[in-house]
């Protein structure tokens, strides 16, 4: 089973992210801050990552460059509600497999996320 972690303060985008990736036969987990992410990701090891931008504490590209330290390999897709093109520049420079802005087509971060998780499996 493909394993997803979530991260965003939002508890309406997680639960959204959450019921999407369920229905599609991912096993998940969800992070409310960075702390719990980075928890996460060492408990469950998962197959990709989807993870908020802006967040209280350690921030979403704090969280990023924390993960590809220990865990290069894995893919992280970045989720930001700011248009803010130095933020999503510094993701993209520091492994960040692909971002998109909220409100975001749930379709095609599905998409999205089935796609890295395919190519990573070949």
């Amino acid at each position: 089973m493909k394993r997803l972690l979530i991260v965003d303060d939002q508890t309406g985008i997680r639960l959204l992210l959450n019921e999407v990736f369920t229905k599609e036969g991912f096993e998940t987990r969800l992070a409310a801050n960075g702390a719990e992410a980075l928890q996460s990701v060492k408990e469950i090891k998962p197959d990709c990552v989807l993870l908020d931008m802006k967040m209280p504490g350690i921030d979403g590209v704090e969280v990023l460059k924390r993960i590809k330290k220990d865990w290069p390999l894995l893919p992280v897709i970045m989720m930001t509600a700011y248009g803010e093109i130095e933020l999503t520049e510094e993701a993209l420079h520091n492994g960040a497999d692909k971002y998109f802005t909220k409100p975001f087509n749930i379709f095609e971060i599905r998409d999205a996320v089935n796609d890295i998780i395919a190519f990573q499996e070949n």
